[in-house]
């Protein structure tokens, strides 16, 4: 089996909850479910999906950096609202950043993330193509 990395945010949810920003098996990346949580706990954009969509990716962003991999190599998102109205402006923002690489995508509704503040939940997985 290939090596596994474990990759952190600093997130204080991660050693209460028992799991990682991201894990790096091989050439492959799987960054958790993401969302709008700053580090001193607090959610940005409260209210404004779009301001929740884009601060989300950077938190993915930097994961997929620190395993190695870059936007281009995101074969998958999965995202999860809490209202399905909220489509249009997170739509927005993928489109923003994905548009020319349209890696499968799944968009659903859920009834509530952990903070009521959160109206946005992005998962994202990664295929590095040049190997490790």
């Amino acid at each position: 089996m290939k090596a596994r990395r474990n990759i952190s945010s600093g997130s204080p949810f991660e050693p209460r909850f028992g799991f990682s920003r991201a894990v790096k098996v091989g050439n492959m990346v799987f960054v958790s479910g993401s969302t709008a949580i700053q580090p001193d706990g607090n959610v940005a954009g409260v209210g404004d999906p779009y301001v929740q969509a884009v601060e989300t990716f950077k938190t993915i962003k930097n994961a997929l950096q620190q395993a190695g991999a870059r936007l281009e190599d995101v074969v998958r998102t999965r995202i999860f609202l809490t209202n399905i109205n909220h489509f249009e402006p997170v739509q927005r923002v993928h489109a923003e950043l994905f548009g020319s690489i349209r890696p499968a995508s799944t968009v659903v509704e859920v009834a509530r993330l952990v903070k009521p503040e959160m109206l946005v939940e992005i998962e994202a997985d990664a295929i590095i193509a040049d190997g490790e």
